[in-house]
């Protein structure tokens, strides 16, 4: 659920990839998520 309505908050511009690494931290999307979001790798 959580990953639909990040990746969209993400796309427009309000997440930055610090913000992103808090929604794995918080188990809302996964580090696989992460990269697939934002095409970087997760490291905590």
């Amino acid at each position: 659920m959580w990953k639909t309505w990040v990746t969209t908050y993400y796309q427009k511009g309000y997440y930055t990839n610090d913000q992103m690494k808090v929604f794995v931290t918080a188990t809302w999307i996964t580090a696989e998520d992460y990269k697939t979001i934002t095409g970087q790798n997760y490291a905590a």
